[in-house]
């Protein structure tokens, strides 16, 4: 009890409390633009750590963590475009709602749902550190290989009509993302003999591409042809969900959110795949599947509870084993190695009061996170009064600074204009972008999970049947991906029966 009180009055000092609130804002606003991540921000705030006392500093780091993972939400809803990779599932319906005129209760519900996901995973982590640490460690290659291969196997489900369309567009996100030197043998792939490709193209360089440029090519198209522009800007009010709709989506909200604090426990996952498999069983668990991708708002439920969920998962396999789950909390804990503090099984036995201390900092930090989303809301939306060509121009000049900041390449600018006409030109065929952000997302670890699998293995493929969560994702892919092929199936067999009585009424009309 001494320890409790001793971390709550060091928690909530003036300063550490400032240094939260200050980290949170940060986090917010570098996760509303899109190519400025919170991982940037706390890239840049970490030297200012040097200087303060542990509580403060790692307030500091915390609140742009937590700030940025809701963030990314704000351009995702607003402006269809994510600011983190973490909010691109969150675009295909809460973008929708946008344009149906119900841009603050998606913006309200994004909120809560974070709100939801992250206190979930907080609990989670205090009662099960070391029991959840333990399953996540043995996720071997093999075992996360599946359940990556699982979340792929939704792929042409997010095709909505043609199974063939969707698998053409997650194979072209494959393609894109082998494009540079191979991590493993220094191979070059599909780089033409151009050195500039070596490089890579980034995944969040693709997703501006991929949202933003298409975006900005249909509001100047719009423009042009004098038609009428969308007007999504009319109700500025902060408004939050209701009560009883909370209640209604309420267990939705704690499967996704055990979702995501089970994919952040996992080293080398992530919000993005969090964020997907979660929109993937909303979608499937729906009794109403065709909805998602028009304005659900489930579709905002399910991955802004999972994506925030990520925030504790990371941190279960940091404190009790020192191992960081993503780039985030590598930052994260190099913070605390500079503070004397070494993640591990000992943390908790000689800074138990650090440990509720980094409690009460999360719980502090989604407090005020939620305090900035809900009274910007009314000024989020004042950004819809914009006329859709003058904002287009302001989308792109800062899509274009975002993607030079991540590397400082103006390689990444070029990609922009260059991936993002492909895509305008893939949408105007018909083919969806979704499978292809889910190729981008999962496919580097996809290809470094088996391949390490191999590697332990030496070569034999029997290592991904030998245990109990890798067979049985194994096996949940295949009824995925058969279930799909069947429907798709019974789709053209049904086409073919609407049109063959037409055929035959044609075939038997009488000839002048």
């Amino acid at each position: 009890m001494d320890m409790l009180l001793h971390a709550l009055a060091a928690s909530l000092a003036p300063e550490t409390v400032f240094a939260v609130a200050v980290g949170s804002l940060l986090g917010v606003l570098f996760g509303a633009i899109p190519g400025l991540t919170f991982t940037v921000a706390m890239a840049l705030v970490v030297p200012v750590t040097f200087s303060l006392p542990s509580e403060p500093a790692i307030g500091l780091l915390l609140g742009t963590y937590i700030g940025g993972m809701t963030g990314g939400s704000v351009s995702a809803i607003l402006i269809g475009i994510p600011g983190t990779p973490s909010a691109a599932a969150t675009v295909l319906d809460g973008y929708q709602m946008t344009r149906r005129g119900r841009a603050s209760i998606a913006l309200g519900t994004a909120v809560a749902a974070s709100a939801v996901g992250g206190f979930v995973s907080l609990v989670v982590m205090m009662v099960s550190v070391d029991l959840v640490a333990r399953l996540a460690m043995r996720f071997g290659p093999a075992e996360t290989f599946a359940l990556l291969l699982f979340g792929l196997s939704t792929i042409c489900g997010l095709s909505e009509k043609s199974f063939l369309r969707g698998l053409i567009a997650g194979v072209l996100g494959l393609m894109v993302m082998t494009i540079g030197i191979d991590a493993l043998d220094g191979v070059q792939r599909l780089t033409f003999g151009t050195v500039t490709l070596q490089q890579g193209v980034n995944l969040l360089v693709a997703m501006i591409a991929l949202f933003a440029v298409p975006h900005v090519i249909d509001a100047f198209v719009q423009y042009y042809r004098n038609e009428k522009q969308v007007d999504a800007g009319t109700d500025v009010r902060a408004e939050l969900p209701s009560p009883g709709e909370l209640l209604r989506h309420g267990w939705l909200m704690l499967r996704c959110s055990l979702i995501g604090t089970g994919v952040g426990a996992i080293p080398g996952t992530g919000g993005p795949i969090a964020a997907f498999l979660a929109y993937s069983h909303a979608r499937k668990s729906s009794r109403t599947p065709e909805r998602f991708g028009k304005g659900a708002i489930e579709g905002v439920v399910a991955p802004e509870s999972a994506n925030n969920a990520v925030t504790g998962g990371a941190m279960i396999p940091l404190l009790s084993l020192g191992i960081p789950g993503d780039p985030a909390t590598a930052i994260l804990l190099s913070a605390l190695l500079i503070h004397g503090l070494i993640p591990g099984p000992m943390l908790f036995i000689e800074h138990p009061d650090t440990i509720y201390g980094i409690y009460i900092l999360i719980i502090l930090a989604y407090v005020f996170v939620v305090a900035i989303q809900l009274l910007g809301i009314r000024f989020f939306v004042q950004l819809l009064r914009v006329p859709a060509h003058l904002l287009a121009v302001g989308i792109i000049v800062m899509c274009g600074y975002g993607a030079f900041s991540i590397r400082n390449s103006v390689f990444d600018v070029y990609s922009v204009a260059v991936l993002g006409l492909l895509a305008y030109g893939l949408i105007q065929a018909r083919i969806p972008l979704t499978p292809i952000i889910l190729g981008l997302v999962l496919g580097p670890a996809l290809e470094r999970e088996f391949r390490t699998a191999l590697i332990l293995s030496r070569g034999e493929a029997d290592i991904f049947i030998s245990s109990v969560p890798s067979a049985l994702f194994l096996g949940l892919a295949a009824l995925v991906v058969g279930g799909q092929i069947l429907r798709s199936l019974r789709g053209i067999l049904a086409a073919r029966k609407a049109e063959t009585p037409s055929h035959a009424s044609a075939d038997t009309e009488p000839r002048p």
